[in-house]
């Protein structure tokens, strides 16, 4: 199993999540649970 660190960002009243260890692996959210939720679902999609 692999580990990235997972930067959130609210931004506008949404939250964005990304990784630097994945350039172009992002993902967005309503809410901070909502993007870190997306975000996983992304990184096991690559």
């Amino acid at each position: 199993m692999y580990r990235f660190l997972i930067v959130l960002e609210k931004a506008n009243g949404n939250y964005s999540a990304y990784s630097p260890d994945l350039p172009g692996c992002a993902a967005t959210g309503a809410t901070r649970e909502e993007a870190e939720k997306n975000m996983h679902e992304a990184i096991e999609m690559r």
